[in-house]
């Protein structure tokens, strides 16, 4: 992928990529593949619960570059697709069938010890994960409206349920979230500390845009 505003490129050269700025070859292969390695053994140290829990149906994703800024890991996403058996060019990912069925094979794993929680968009999912018996819905990418009238409902239905909202917070609206049915706030730019560029990786489904835009009233 190439930005405007740089002379770096990226390409594939005999099925395998490397990063070069004019001739010179910046990362080897080989680096890039123990890099990936790495990454995925501290995400998935022990048994992949989500992974059980998704399945085996063949389903068509998008990786979706959610705020603006210059891609220059292409190679990255391509060795980590090829690492999990996963088809980059046309991004084949597995998925639930439901919620109700991904939070039931979820404490068949899991076992009672496990905390199990599901990032919903809206409150019929989260009435969803609610009633399939899920310990915490964590609200992605609501507005602080939509999050108050949701988390609201969510309360008077489930009362112990965890409630936790993330997406979209910033320093300077945090506290427009600030809610009294809200249970945990999060926010990557506190452990970041400068700008990076978001992403968002879901699964293709008709009539849903698969865009991660803010829920509203």
């Amino acid at each position: 992928m190439r930005s405007s505003t740089t002379s770096c490129h990226v390409w594939r050269e005999n099925t395998q990529w490397s990063i070069t700025h004019g001739s010179i070859p910046v990362l080897s292969p080989v680096t890039v593949k123990h890099i990936v390695r790495e990454w995925l053994k501290e995400d998935t140290p022990s048994f992949d619960y989500g992974g059980f829990v998704v399945g085996e149906k063949e389903e068509t994703a998008v990786l979706l570059m959610k705020s603006p800024g210059v891609l220059a890991g292409r190679p990255f996403v391509d060795a980590i697709f090829r690492n999990l058996n996963v088809g980059s060019s046309g991004q084949q990912a597995r998925g639930p069938g439901s919620i109700k069925q991904a939070v039931k094979d979820a404490k068949v794993v899991g076992g009672f010890s496990t905390k199990i929680e599901v990032e919903c968009r809206s409150l019929e999912e989260a009435t969803e994960a609610s009633e399939a018996g899920c310990d915490v819905v964590m609200l992605d990418n609501f507005s602080p409206e939509a999050v108050s009238e949701v988390a609201s409902t969510l309360k008077k239905q489930f009362p112990s349920l965890l409630i936790e909202v993330s997406g979209g917070i910033t320093e300077e609206n945090l506290s427009s979230y600030c809610d009294r049915n809200v249970d945990v706030l999060s926010l990557s730019k506190l452990t970041q500390g400068y700008a990076t560029v978001d992403f968002s990786f879901k699964i293709s489904k008709d009539g849903r845009d698969p865009r991660n835009l803010t829920v509203k009233l």
